[in-house]
């Protein structure tokens, strides 16, 4: 009977162990990743529907924003993960796009 007294103390502590709650960072850098590769590639979505030659004004602008709201939202996320060097770059490319696009809404606004 000892044996079977001991099993079951194995694995109640089994159990317990398994069942306790862990504390996990809800920040995983594969989501962050992710969402990044998302923004990229709404960015690149944004700036093919620039370049269409049948954008009036509104539309112009509207991507504009569109594209400066993801460019926000990519540097946010860049700036989450500070230790990477590989992302400032993809920021400032954005930002970029998002100037360039603010310079149409201009143009076609002010003539």
């Amino acid at each position: 009977m000892r044996a079977t007294g001991s099993w079951w103390a194995i694995l109640v502590v089994g159990i317990g162990l398994t069942g306790c709650a862990k504390h996990v960072d809800a920040r995983v850098a594969g989501d962050d990743d992710a969402a990044i590769d998302g923004a990229a590639a709404r960015l690149e979505e944004l700036r093919a529907r620039e370049q269409e030659d049948d954008l009036d004004c509104a539309e112009q602008c509207d991507v504009s924003a569109k594209t400066c709201a993801t460019a926000e939202q990519l540097c946010g996320l860049v700036d989450r993960n500070a230790d990477r060097d590989d992302l400032p770059p993809r920021c400032a490319s954005a930002r970029e796009q998002c100037a360039g696009a603010g310079d149409g809404c201009a143009r076609c606004q002010g003539g």
